[in-house]
C-alpha cells in the first residue's frame, strides 16, 4: 500500500497532498501602514519526493526570473507532481516596488544571509526566507540577470565539485557552467553551508525582458524537476563545458564605445571586442582580447571611462572552446 503523502505546513497554513495554494508570509509594513507580504506559491504533490524552492529578485530589480516564476505556474500540476514545489517570484518585494536591486536602506539582500529576526530589514527579511523557505528546500534554483545595464548570455553558476548541483546543472540546459563558489551572506552560500544543492541562473539584463533568458530559464527548471524526479519526461542531453576561469576585459581610454563583437561570441586573442573613440574625433583606442574564449557579459552602454569593465570573458581549455561553440550553436538556434 503506497504511503499516504502528508499535507505540507508553511506558516499557519496546511497544504494537502495534490493540491495548489497561493501563501503569504507577513514580512513587514510600509510607512504608511501596507503590509508587505512574501508571496508563495505551494504545489503539494500526491507523492511524497524532493521539496524544491524557486526563486527569483532576490534582487528587486532583475525581472526575467519573475517571468520565468509566471509561466512556471501554469506548467505545475500538483495532482501528477512528485514532492513539494515552492515557487516565489520575488523575494526583495521592497526592491521590486522601486525598481531598486537593494532595499530601502540600500542593503543587499543578497549579501545578509542567513539574517536575523532582530536585525535590520534586510537582515529580517532573509531571516524570514532562510526560516520559512531555504531551510525546507532539498534542492534549490536561484534566478537573476546581470546588474543594471550589464547583460549576461544564460549560463549556470554554482560549485561544480559538488556531484547534485553538477547535475542540476547539466540538466538546466544552459549553454555555460561557471564553476564558482558562493558568496559569504549569499542565500546561495547560505544553502549550501545546510548541504541543500542550489544553482544559480544568470540571464539577461535587469530591468529588462530578454525572452530568450525567460523561455532557456523556464525550460532549465522543468528539465531540473525531471532530473530529481519531480516530474516525468525526458531531459535533454547536453554537453555542459565549465569555464576554468573568467574575467572582465577593462576599457583603456575615455570615450564612445563601438562594439566589434556581440554576446555569446568566440574571441581570439588579440582580437578587436571595441573601438574606443573620441567623439571629437581622432584615432580610435582598439579594445583586445586578452585571450581565447567567449563573451559571456558586455556592458550596454555606449560610453566608458578608462578602467570601466566593458566585456567578460570565460575561458575554456583544450577541446572545449570548440563543445561550447557547439552548444551556443544549438542554444541559438532553440532561443534566439
Amino acid at each position: 500500500m503506497a504511503k499516504k503523502h502528508e499535507p505540507f505546513v508553511i506558516g499557519d497554513v496546511s497544504v494537502a497532498a495534490g493540491t495548489q495554494l497561493s501563501v503569504k508570509l507577513p514580512a513587514a509594513k510600509l510607512y504608511n501602514d501596507t503590509p508587505m507580504d512574501l508571496h508563495v506559491e505551494v504545489f503539494h504533490g500526491t507523492k511524497p519526493g524532493p521539496t524544491l524552492l524557486v526563486c527569483a529578485a532576490i534582487h528587486g530589480d532583475e525581472l526575467n526570473g519573475i517571468e520565468i516564476c509566471r509561466r512556471l505556474l501554469g506548467r505545475v500540476n500538483a495532482k501528477t507532481l512528485t514532492g513539494t514545489l515552492l515557487v516565489v517570484p520575488i523575494v526583495n518585494v521592497f526592491g521590486f516596488i522601486q525598481q531598486s536591486r537593494y532595499l530601502p536602506d540600500r542593503r543587499d539582500l543578497n549579501r545578509c544571509f542567513p539574517g536575523s529576526a532582530k536585525g535590520a530589514l534586510a537582515s529580517r527579511l532573509a531571516h524570514l526566507f532562510s526560516s520559512m523557505l531555504v531551510k525546507r528546500a532539498t534542492h534549490i534554483v536561484d534566478l537573476h540577470t546581470g546588474a543594471i545595464h550589464r547583460e549576461n548570455l544564460p549560463q549556470i553558476r554554482c560549485d561544480t565539485d559538488d556531484e547534485t548541483m553538477l547535475a542540476m546543472a547539466n540538466a538546466f540546459g544552459a549553454p555555460v557552467v561557471m564553476s564558482s563558489k558562493a558568496r559569504e551572506g549569499s542565500m546561495r552560500g547560505y544553502a549550501n553551508s545546510l548541504d541543500i544543492p542550489c544553482i544559480l541562473y544568470e540571464a539577461g539584463e535587469a530591468l529588462r525582458f530578454s525572452d530568450m533568458s525567460i523561455k532557456s530559464g523556464l525550460n532549465g527548471v522543468i528539465n531540473v524537476m525531471r532530473c530529481i524526479g519531480m516530474l516525468k519526461g525526458k531531459v535533454k542531453a547536453t554537453t555542459s563545458v565549465n569555464a576554468s576561469r573568467s574575467y572582465w576585459v577593462r576599457s583603456e581610454a575615455d570615450g564612445l564605445v563601438n562594439i566589434k563583437l556581440k554576446l555569446g561570441e568566440r574571441v581570439s586573442k588579440g582580437q578587436v571586442l571595441a573601438n574606443i573613440v573620441n567623439p571629437l574625433g581622432g584615432e580610435p583606442c582598439p579594445l583586445l582580447a586578452p585571450s581565447d574564449g567567449i563573451i559571456i557579459g558586455n556592458s550596454n552602454i555606449p560610453v566608458t571611462n578608462e578602467g570601466e569593465a566593458l566585456f567578460h570573458i570565460a575561458q575554456f581549455s583544450g577541446d572545449e572552446i570548440e563543445i561550447i561553440n557547439d552548444n551556443l550553436d544549438d542554444f541559438m538556434q532553440e532561443y534566439a
